[in-house]
């Protein structure tokens, strides 16, 4: 597994650790990470 690969892991576990422990500010979390990666994969090819 390469270094990206765990990175990706990393920023998509640690939030739904998150969310699973604080509820309110897990959804807040999980919602941002979305956001900023549908926003990487939208401006990836520019």
């Amino acid at each position: 597994m390469d270094q990206r690969m765990a990175l990706l892991l990393l920023t998509g576990s640690v939030p739904v650790r998150v969310a699973f422990e604080y509820p309110s500010f897990g959804t807040a979390l999980l919602v941002g990470v979305g956001v900023v990666t549908l926003l990487h994969l939208l401006l990836k090819d520019r």
